[in-house]
């Protein structure tokens, strides 16, 4: 196998990936009859949009690093306002103490 070819795997499988998001917010919305973004679907942006810059990169194709750079740092900032909320809803409900 080539490294062309193991680059173009690459290359699909972040597309894959970043494809598959799509499909789990739309699974997420179904159940809940109303629209919903999980927190996988921010992952699996991240995880996606990374491999697919790393296949960028390798292209050397400014135009699809850019769009695929600034993407992870959005993923990234929606990440970390998750986090901070979840971790400001424990504080607001502290869990029982056990005696």
């Amino acid at each position: 196998m080539s490294l062309e070819t193991i680059w173009i795997a690459i290359g699909f499988l972040g597309q894959g990936l970043f494809f598959g998001r799509w499909v789990v917010q739309w699974i997420a919305s179904e159940k809940k009859a109303a629209s919903q973004v999980p927190v996988s679907f921010w992952y699996m942006s991240l995880i996606g949009g990374l491999i697919t810059l790393a296949y960028a990169i390798y292209r050397k194709d400014p135009v699809f690093i850019a769009g695929q750079g600034v993407g992870s740092v959005v993923y990234v900032r929606n990440l970390m306002l998750i986090r901070r909320a979840d971790q400001a809803k424990g504080q607001d409900n502290p869990p029982a103490q056990q005696t």
